[in-house]
């Protein structure tokens, strides 16, 4: 694991999710709190934007799979 996932707080309307979550990145050593979104089943947010996301590619890769598993979110 490379880092540290809280789902803080979340919202569901209709077919999307907003979320509040706390990361944690072991390599960065660095706390960050961003608001992300499901819209159907694509997960939008500047912390999991592959070019503006402020994380190590394996965090990143780590929190999208961690809230596709946990909101039960997946591809089509």
């Amino acid at each position: 694991m490379n880092c540290q996932i809280t789902v803080t707080d979340f919202v569901e309307q209709g077919t999307a999710v907003y979320i509040k979550v706390k990361v944690y990145d072991y390599q960065k050593n660095h706390q960050y709190q961003e608001e992300l979104r499901f819209l159907g089943e694509m997960l939008y947010g500047e912390l999991i934007h592959p070019k503006k996301s402020p994380l190590t590619e394996e965090c990143r890769l780590e929190i999208i799979a961690y809230l596709r598993k946990y909101f039960g979110r997946y591809p089509s």
